[in-house]
């Protein structure tokens, strides 16, 4: 969340910053904060004067009792018992305003970097790089949408996956399986240089789910266990981030590098009908996520760093790639400065989103409460934090089984990728 002191010492620039973003509707949110924030500080400055009568009332209680004043003593303890009734009511109230505080906050996005392009919506986001790789013409055999080929391989069975879980589950059979799998340990291996692998728990609290951003905004997106008060994680982002909740880091062990391979969990709401064959879009889904908790200082090259480690993935498996800056009306709530990585599948004709990095500044850290002590300083600072998919499997799958797709029907193995296929080299009907 926002950091509250900002809209005490600089409402307009709040304002300013958060207009980019193109919702009218945040600057009520700002305004309903603001008010809650003053009346917070109202009942907490009449809270304290009274608990200081309280206070100084208990010792003059004393002082009588010695002197033997015992009739001026007892009205003092029931002046005082009088004003403990009023702070408890003030209390009350402030617990209250409080909530409501903490709430508003919650649903006030990040902040845009001032570089971040101006935008409406995902049509205005600029690309950046690229497009690297891409052919000025694709033969036939690689115009074959990636369901048609998988079918015909007997690698992709959306079939029975919907007949065990329903609309929308997938299932990878055979080297079809198989290539998923090496996808995930491709991309864990090609990060293992400067990060710490985690196999976190695919299930999380309320609390880990509202650190990184995701409640209480994209409730309607996540999968509830709600029996034990437990989410599915939507993301390894989830688990990562609230690794170090409440902790205080010290600066030298900055930046923390963390990355995790887990299954993710998402409703896609709203996506019937919408990019929903073949491997486009499921409700579970295989992803390498890396994260990284720093400095506010080492955030920007660390955002270049995730970006260009990413993009490396996309070259090494020989697919046509572009990166675009998403613009401030299509960024995520959390995000700070974010980019995208697109390959092109020409089966499908279309950019697949592939990879999305961003920086969230203290905006995450500040809900997980992660902190770091700067060496020789007193005090502590809120951390930053940053994360990038490293490689989403399906989109990726795709894109291989379009773009590697030969003239007799097979598709070929990408180089990096034959380690970890058992010497496949290519993917041939069973």
């Amino acid at each position: 969340m926002i950091d509250v002191r900002l809209l005490r010492s600089d409402p307009e620039g709040v304002r300013a910053s958060l207009a980019r973003r193109g919702a009218p509707l945040l600057l009520q949110q700002i305004d309903e904060a603001t008010a809650f924030d003053a009346g917070l500080r109202d009942i907490s400055a009449e809270r304290d004067s009274l608990r200081s009568s309280i206070n100084e009332l208990s010792k003059q209680v004393a002082g009588l009792r010695r002197d033997g004043q015992d009739a001026e003593a007892e009205q003092a303890m029931t002046t005082s018992r009088s004003l403990g009734d009023t702070e408890r009511v003030l209390q009350a109230e402030f617990d209250r305003v409080n909530a409501q505080l903490r709430d508003a906050l919650l649903s006030i996005p990040n902040f845009p970097h001032v570089d971040a392009p101006d935008g409406a919506g995902d049509h205005d986001n600029p690309v950046v790089k690229g497009p690297i790789g891409l052919a000025s013409h694709f033969p036939d055999h690689q115009r074959v949408p990636h369901w048609d080929t998988a079918t015909e391989l007997g690698i992709l069975d959306n079939e029975r996956a919907t007949k065990i879980s329903g609309a929308m589950f997938t299932m990878q059979r055979g080297l079809g399986a198989t290539l998923s799998r090496a996808l995930c340990q491709f991309a864990l291996d090609q990060n293992a240089d400067a990060f710490e692998e985690i196999r976190p728990p695919s299930l999380v609290t309320t609390a880990t789910l509202t650190a990184t951003g995701h409640l209480p905004k994209f409730a309607d997106e996540a999968y509830a266990i709600e029996r034990d008060d437990l989410w599915t994680i939507p993301t390894a982002e989830v688990p990562l981030t609230s690794l170090h909740a409440g902790e205080i880091l010290d600066e030298a062990v900055l930046p923390v590098r963390l990355m995790a391979y887990t299954p993710c969990y998402r409703r896609e709401a709203g996506a019937a009908g919408r990019d929903t064959r073949g491997m486009l879009r499921s409700h579970e889904f295989d992803k390498v996520e890396i994260l990284a908790i720093s400095t506010p200082e080492q955030a920007p090259t660390l955002l270049q760093e995730l970006v260009a480690r990413a993009e490396s993935l996309m070259v090494q498996l020989e697919l046509p790639y572009r990166i675009i800056e998403i613009c401030t009306g299509d960024m995520g709530a959390s995000h700070h400065r974010s980019f995208d990585i697109e390959v092109y599948a020409p089966g499908c004709d279309a950019w697949l989103e592939v990879s999305s990095v961003s920086w969230f500044t203290d905006y995450q850290a500040r809900r997980a409460d992660i902190r770091f002590k700067r060496t020789g300083q007193k005090g502590t600072e809120i951390a930053h934090t940053l994360n990038g998919s490293a490689l989403a499997v399906p989109r990726v799958w795709a894109a291989i089984m379009e773009n590697h797709r030969q003239a007799d029907g097979s598709v070929r193995i990408p180089d990096v990728l034959r380690p970890y296929m058992r010497g496949a080299t290519e993917i041939r009907p069973r």
